[in-house]
């Protein structure tokens, strides 16, 4: 059954005295404690004291939802510490990104806690860490909830660490729950691995966003008598505002104007790796000095830009989700976003960033009217359907007759490589297969899709979008919101936080100026850019009747091509994505695109001796009208196209790399007349395509052209995906 309790008391409040310590536990704890945060003044928050003692008096599981900077972590530093003490062995952290693991090791570190960390940047070191925990001269190990199924982490390290562990820490609990905000099925790997522990073994998990499902979710996953403390998610240093502007460059413009304004140093977060980059490139040219900060961003940069932020090297990380959980910046000064996250509750989390020892952040949101459309997106790669999944268990071999890997999965299966892993991984945690050396293999166990569930969470998706869209235009308090969303269970009725917009307690900048949203605009219509040709082809395409293997051979391929925009980014790529929508007819090619297109070509002034399209079967007239257009632009001569089968509908777009060239090599022949054939050989050849996203289409259709003796093939699309 569980406790549930709320704890309130600041950090420096003491504490009231507590008859059931005989052992003396809080005052050690306390000493601890003034170690890691570096003062003496400091006291335990009675739920921090509540969890220590739950963990280290009474061998108990606890879930701790509290906000951010309340302190979660220095409960299981502080119980780590004590257990050590008592003669317990290291505890062990699971916890999501390096970030949070280095920030965490820095902290351990001043309380005199050794911390080591295991994960796939520093693979090198880890015989040397496994030596260092089998030697006792480790307190703390971080591993990332990935490491759990490495194979030979999962059978040779963990089964020893989870024996002698001394405490396990489930940090930024939430992403055990496929109802929370940021699902991640590695996550719910420790479930077993809790069903595993021996008995005794204290357990600890914490998040700062979690509202009542979710919590009663993880708890349940940790097992029962679990004791469950959520407080209060207020958070005064935080002053919300929303920003209702028409368009990209009026926001562009409105934070090129503002963000100078803003004290100190902070984050401004963007839905998509393409707009994260351009809004940086936007600011940097305006004089700022900022980063970008993505997925797509290499491990040991991201490091560097971390320090670069914490130092105030820089006024601002433009940045994806990638930056979120762990960050931590005590002065970070304000959070801004251009375009809204898909749930208040994702919301809370990033600007959950700011202000943890200042007196005031600035939050402001930005949203657009794109917004749902990459919300969508993104909700589109949720768990596959049901003959996908039962594809992909049929083709694989048993355990113990062999594995295979994820791209020889990929020629069996219509998934892409990122939906094809996810759904592997949660097939691993419902036990239907496992990852093994090598691969994967099928256990055999029997295995249920549970149509319901998934039907369950993707509306509960699209009821938290409905909630981010009530928060953009509602006229109660921002942070009641918030905090109603998330069952704050301190909510009081009809409190008002006095720090909002809507409170009276934010000023928010005008909208800017026509001159400096006319200057923006300019920015960001600056089209063109770069389509950098494929390489290699996709492994096992003999299993799909395809010979093709290896490097693409460098008389075979094509040169980097240009297109006017990403479908992901600013700018053009607002026309681009209504121009592509599947309501929109086909037809020709709008006016509006066409000075772009014009600009593009012109900049990059290819030498052609030729053009040649790829027909759609889609949007022919498109297609169609583009190239012609884009001969008379060169003043070259449209010599053929390349032409999909007539007996063969559309390829799909949504399935792995392996499939969509498949469809394509048995789509697709090269259209030349006689006349064209005979003198294409050293010729260049412009290559023209409404759109690109695998670039498999591109690739092959360059290397039919290269093989009937185009000495250059180049390029030209109107948007890249």
């Amino acid at each position: 059954m569980n406790e549930t309790t709320a704890g309130t008391a600041a950090d420096t409040a003491p504490a009231a005295p507590n008859s059931d310590d005989p052992n003396g536990t809080r005052e050690r704890a306390t000493a601890v404690l003034q170690r890691l945060v570096g003062s003496d003044e400091a006291q335990l928050r009675d739920d921090q004291w509540r969890a220590i003692s739950a963990l280290v008096d009474g061998d108990r599981r606890a879930l701790v939802v509290q906000r951010t900077g309340w302190g979660k972590s220095a409960v299981y530093f502080v119980a780590t510490s004590l257990l050590r003490e008592r003669g317990a062995g290291p505890s062990v952290i699971i916890s999501p990104l390096l970030a949070l693991m280095r920030d965490q090791i820095a902290a351990a570190s001043r309380a005199g806690i050794r911390a080591v960390t295991i994960n796939s940047a520093n693979t090198t070191e880890w015989a040397g860490i496994h030596e260092q925990i089998a030697a006792g001269e480790v307190d703390v190990l971080l591993c990332s909830p990935e490491r759990l199924n490495n194979p030979a982490f999962r059978d040779e390290v963990l089964p020893r660490l989870a024996a002698s562990a001394g405490l396990v820490v489930v940090d930024e609990a939430h992403c055990i729950s496929d109802w929370g905000h940021d699902f991640r099925p590695d996550y719910r790997r420790i479930r077993t691995l809790l069903d595993d522990l021996p008995d005794g073994i204290p357990v600890l998990a914490t998040t700062a966003t979690a509202n009542e499902r979710v919590t009663a979710d993880v708890a349940e996953q940790l097992g029962t008598d679990v004791l469950v403390l959520r407080g209060g998610l207020d958070r005064p240093s935080l002053h919300l505002a929303v920003v209702q502007l028409p368009d990209q460059p009026t926001r562009i413009a409105w934070l090129t104007a503002n963000l100078g304004s803003y004290p100190g140093s902070g984050i401004v977060y963007c839905l998509t790796v393409a707009a994260a980059e351009e809004v940086a490139r936007q600011l940097r040219g305006a004089g700022y000095a900022v980063q970008a900060y993505t997925g797509a961003t290499d491990p040991s940069e991201r490091e560097a830009l971390e320090a670069d932020l914490k130092e105030n090297r820089v006024k601002a990380l433009v940045a994806t989700s990638a930056l979120g959980m762990g960050f931590d910046k005590p002065d970070l000064g304000f959070v801004i976003h251009l375009g809204a996250p898909p749930s208040p509750i994702a919301y809370y989390q990033q600007v959950g960033r700011a202000g943890r020892a200042v007196q005031r952040a600035d939050v402001v949101l930005l949203p657009g009217s794109e917004d749902k459309q990459i919300w969508d997106y993104f909700g589109s790669l949720a768990f596959p359907k049901a003959s996908d999944v039962r594809a992909a268990i049929d083709a694989l071999p048993m355990l113990g007759d062999g594995a295979m890997s994820v791209a020889a999965l990929e020629t069996q299966v219509d998934l892409r490589r990122t939906r094809l892993e996810m759904m592997l991984k949660v097939l691993d945690v419902d036990g239907a297969v496992r990852r093994v050396q090598g691969g994967w293999s099928s256990t055999g166990q029997e295995w249920n899709y549970d149509a319901d569930r998934y039907e369950r969470v993707e509306a509960a998706r699209v009821a938290e979008q409905d909630a981010m869209i009530a928060y953009e235009r509602t006229d109660e308090c921002r942070m009641v919101f918030l905090r109603r969303d998330l069952d704050d269970p301190e909510l009081v009725d009809g409190e008002r936080c006095g720090r909002c917009d809507n409170c009276g307690g934010v000023t928010v900048p005008d909208a800017p100026d026509l001159e400096v949203v006319e200057a923006a605009r300019e920015r960001l219509d600056a089209p063109g850019i770069e389509i950098t040709p494929r390489r290699q082809w996709p492994s096992g395409m003999s299993e799909l009747g395809v010979d093709l293997r290896g490097r693409l051979a460098e008389g075979e391929r094509a040169q980097t091509g240009r297109a006017i925009a990403r479908l992901d980014g600013l700018g053009w790529s607002v026309q681009l994505r209504e121009l592509f929508a599947s309501t929109t007819p086909d037809g020709e090619l709008p006016v509006g695109l066409r000075a772009p297109l014009m600009r593009v070509v012109a900049d990059w002034a290819p030498s052609a001796d030729g053009v040649v399209f790829v027909d759609s079967a889609t949007r022919p007239l498109l297609v169609q009208h583009l190239a012609q257009g884009v001969a008379r632009l060169l003043k070259a001569p449209l010599v053929g196209r390349i032409a999909p089968a007539p007996d063969r509908g559309p390829g799909r777009h949504d399935v792995n790399s392996a499939q969509r060239l498949a469809s394509v090599a048995r789509r697709l022949d090269l259209d030349l007349s006689d006349a064209a054939t005979a003198g294409l050989t050293g010729r260049s050849v412009v290559l023209v395509d409404d759109f690109t996203d695998s670039g498999w289409t591109l690739a092959y259709s360059a290397m039919l052209l290269r093989r009937a003796g185009a000495g250059a093939v180049l390029p030209l699309v109107l948007a890249q995906g």
